[in-house]
């Protein structure tokens, strides 16, 4: 029926566009010029909206339909146009990437900023309003405390290599939701894989929960060691949570120095 043709034709869309193929969509031949009323016999075939509504429509659909339908198969498709992207092309990649409806809200999106070769990755869950404006990672107040942590460590912002499980900022600074985070999960899995870190920092509990596809408590990950395919992986809290609960930076300390020692012995 008509509703299997629709969700089909959204996959298409969906399909080409994590490919980087242009999506074209049909709008009127002249701009801007007047659309003739429809005759009684017109029925489905009503004047078109405006082409950016039809755009954002599409898009909001095509994110919708993807994570309802066939999630899987369009994140598939994204992971295999990306496997063997140098740090540029997938720079430009992300910049360009519509393959969830945040695209729509954000200013730019934040890639990552450190040292591309680093022994030390930090992930953390989505950009925020200061992010987003910036382009960079952790800035603010909870950038400024990670940068404490990491010189409490003897190591700089620049040494080490910061990024998001996704890439745009969700509305009103919210959580993420599983199907974003998958939609952007490829561009996170060739970051790692182009890094090649010997630990990796998951910084708090939606990062740790996207990265190792689990819904336990922060608490309970939190000071043991934790593995992603072959690099060993500790999960700590978030430097905002730590501006909010002072007293718990005696246990990031921990959780840090058992990143350390993974680090430096390659095990958990």
């Amino acid at each position: 029926g008509f509703f299997r043709m629709h969700l089909n034709e959204q996959q298409r869309r969906s399909y080409l566009e994590a490919m980087g193929i242009d999506v074209w969509l049909p709008r009127d031949p002249v701009a801007g010029a007047p659309v003739a009323a429809a005759s009684p016999d017109a029925g489905a075939s009503a004047a078109a909206p405006p082409a950016t509504d039809t755009v954002a429509a599409t898009v909001a659909a095509t994110s919708a339909a993807a994570a309802a339908a066939d999630g899987g198969a369009v994140a598939g498709a994204v992971a295999g146009a990306i496997a063997g992207l140098d740090w540029d092309a997938l720079r430009r990649r992300v910049a360009d990437c519509t393959s969830c409806a945040l695209h729509c809200g954000r200013t730019q999106t934040v890639f990552g900023v450190g040292d591309p070769g680093a022994s030390w990755m930090f992930i953390g869950e989505a950009p925020g309003a200061e992010e987003d404006r910036r382009g960079e990672p952790f800035v603010g107040r909870a950038g400024k405390l990670l940068d404490e942590m990491l010189r409490s460590l003897g190591l700089a912002r620049d040494r080490v290599y910061i990024a998001n499980t996704v890439k745009c900022r969700p509305p009103g600074n919210r959580n993420p939701t599983g199907a974003e985070a998958q939609a952007c999960r490829a561009f996170l899995d060739r970051q790692i894989e182009l890094v090649a870190p010997d630990v990796i920092v998951a910084v708090g509990k939606v990062s740790a929960g996207n990265l190792l596809g689990t819904d336990e408590p922060i608490g309970r990950l939190r000071g043991r060691a934790h593995r992603l395919g072959t690099i060993p992986l500790v999960v700590t809290y978030h430097p905002a949570y730590l501006l909010r609960s002072p007293a718990q930076k005696r246990l990031v300390w921990a959780d840090l120095c058992l990143a350390r020692e993974l680090a430096q012995s390659g095990s958990p």
